[in-house]
């Protein structure tokens, strides 16, 4: 039998097809001394004087023995649909809890799995692999990760970016090479790039007869892609090969930050774009993409979960005659927040920089600039969040 130590977690840290028993064998923490069979639970001990409460069919449906876990992907095969009428026996066997059950099954629970899924304590964190989001500050400046260090084979410095990404939600990588597709092969070592309407991975330049507003050369307002499609691209990457044209700097803002300033400022503008539904569409010849949803989404506890926010695919704003007025003033105040340069960060990407952003937190723009004065080439592609969180987990557990 095996150790049980399911893989659903940021606690397990194992690499695939590991021999679980083996990895809970090493795990540091209390011991477990005594396990009671109490009615339709067992109550366990440990030697650091706590205790909690497993009732008989949670523990059988965490079996991770061969039967009840695939040997390879160790995904569940146990299905818990019946009740558990003959409790098993308990016994503490070596520091583990051994189960027999009235089948002849028998499953093994490593005290510290337990321990830290006791379920007095439901609410419980498993390590924290993937940082918390972090708000920008006044000065806020992004962290810079070297492409070399970032291509290392140890992952020190992929791993470094990523956490810098998923924290800050903004993070450069600097001196990498001028050669097309790099941003392709960059994104290729998180996963695959998400595709759009503009395609996998899209240039972004002056050209004639454009169907968005980035392939020109007017400025750009902060904002974030795609606000129109159901699930916008998460994360955007912009791979700068040529930037010799006057003007052209980037700009970007903290969504969530600005978000919960406008909150502070005025909870009712906050309200209004929080709750408020509005169209989004995004027209040419080939596509008609629309989406109805607010400004500003919350999640379940009242916070920031997504910006969506681009005044060029804005659409008919379908309200109630009494409520145009209110929103027209939230929309304007949460515009000028934005925009306010103690919100924003401001600098020309180099050729061989790279710069990505968490597109559904981080508002991003432009100035203006002259195309007759130098070429400016950037690549870019999408990818998503689960990819990014998967990735950094991966290299979490290899060190």
């Amino acid at each position: 039998m095996q150790t049980a130590t399911p893989q659903h977690d940021e606690q397990n840290t194992a690499r695939p097809r590991i021999d679980m028993g083996e990895l809970a064998a090493h795990a540091e923490g209390p011991a477990l001394v005594d396990a009671v069979t109490t009615g339709a639970r067992v109550t366990l001990r440990w030697d650091d004087d706590t205790q909690a409460h497993f009732p008989w069919l949670w523990l059988r449906d965490h079996c991770a023995c061969v039967e009840c876990r695939h040997p390879l992907t160790r995904e569940r095969l146990f299905i818990p649909l019946d009740d558990i009428e003959t409790p098993p026996a308990a016994r503490v066997v070596d520091g583990n809890l051994l189960l027999s059950w009235a089948d002849d099954h028998v499953s093994r629970f490593d005290p510290v799995w337990l321990h830290q899924r006791r379920l007095e304590n439901a609410a419980f964190t498993p390590a924290q692999i993937v940082p918390p989001r972090r708000p920008w500050h006044v000065g806020f400046t992004p962290e810079r990760v070297s492409h070399n260090d970032f291509m290392e084979e140890e992952g020190d410095g992929e791993r470094q970016w990523l956490e810098a990404l998923l924290r800050d939600g903004l993070v450069l990588l600097d001196d990498g090479p001028l050669v097309e597709e790099e941003v392709s092969r960059l994104a290729g070592r998180i996963g695959p790039m998400r595709a759009t309407n503009f395609g996998a991975r899209f240039d972004v330049r002056s050209k004639p007869n454009p169907n968005n507003a980035a392939y020109t050369p007017i400025a750009l307002a902060l904002h974030t892609d795609l606000p129109n499609w159901r699930q916008p691209p998460d994360i955007q990457l912009l791979y700068c090969l040529q930037n010799e044209a006057e003007g052209g700097e980037s700009t970007f803002a903290d969504g969530f930050t600005v978000a919960e300033i406008l909150r502070q400022e005025s909870p009712e503008h906050f309200r209004i774009l929080s709750e408020t539904p509005i169209d989004f569409r995004f027209q040419d010849e080939e596509h008609d993409i629309a989406i109805r949803a607010p400004i500003i989404e919350l999640d379940e506890d009242g916070r920031p979960l997504e910006i969506r926010f681009n005044n060029w695919i804005r659409d008919t704003l379908r309200l109630p005659l009494h409520d145009v007025d209110a929103w027209y003033a939230a929309y304007r105040h949460f515009w000028q927040l934005l925009h306010d340069p103690r919100h924003q960060i401001e600098f020309a990407l180099a050729p061989g920089q790279m710069i990505a952003f968490d597109n559904r937190r981080v508002l991003h723009g432009r100035r203006a600039f002259d195309p007759n004065t130098g070429k400016r080439h950037l690549q870019g592609t999408y990818l998503d969040l689960d990819l990014l969180e998967s990735r950094l987990r991966v290299l979490s557990r290899q060190r």
